[in-house]
């Protein structure tokens, strides 16, 4: 039973197989990782091509678009030439985004506008009130001249008697 064991128990030499197996490992996996590099810059390239095919394609639309919109909005001595109905629901639509966009813009600065004319009320009426305080002063001012004055004539009267 012991040989048994002996023979079926691994020897030293598995060890070293597994060892021998470690190079053979990290190369796999040097292998497999270039592969998979190999192919990231692969599937990078063929991205930016997409994408470049795409925005060109887009930049035609657009400029197509805008050329329509131009001859449409251009008067011209033959008649008009009618928009096809994508074409018009298009741009109709883009049109109504706009409008939106612009409307809530007009809707801020409406805001805006109606904080500065409160702003400007509250310093018309603190103006007015600095007003009404140094017409007041002027008058106490005038008033206190006027005494001084009367005062003053007292005074040289006394003494020229």
């Amino acid at each position: 039973e012991l040989r048994d064991l002996e023979v079926s128990a691994p020897s030293p030499a598995v060890p070293a197989e597994v060892e021998v197996c470690k190079p053979e490992l990290t190369a796999a996996l040097r292998e497999i990782r270039t592969q998979y590099e190999s192919i990231a810059v692969k599937n990078l390239q063929e991205a930016e091509e997409w994408y470049k095919s795409k925005f060109a394609d887009l930049s035609d639309a657009a400029n197509r678009n805008h050329e329509a919109l131009r001859g449409a909005q251009a008067p011209g001595p033959g008649p008009t030439r009618p928009l096809l109905p994508p074409q018009n629901e298009a741009l109709q639509r883009q049109m109504r985004e706009m409008e939106d966009e612009f409307g809530e813009e007009i809707g801020n600065y409406q805001d805006v506008v109606g904080r500065l004319e409160q702003e400007i009320q509250q310093m018309k009426e603190e103006m007015a009130r600095h007003l009404r305080e140094y017409q007041d002063l002027l008058n106490v001012k005038m008033a206190l001249d006027i005494e001084i004055t009367t005062y003053r004539k007292l005074l040289e009267g006394e003494e020229s008697r």
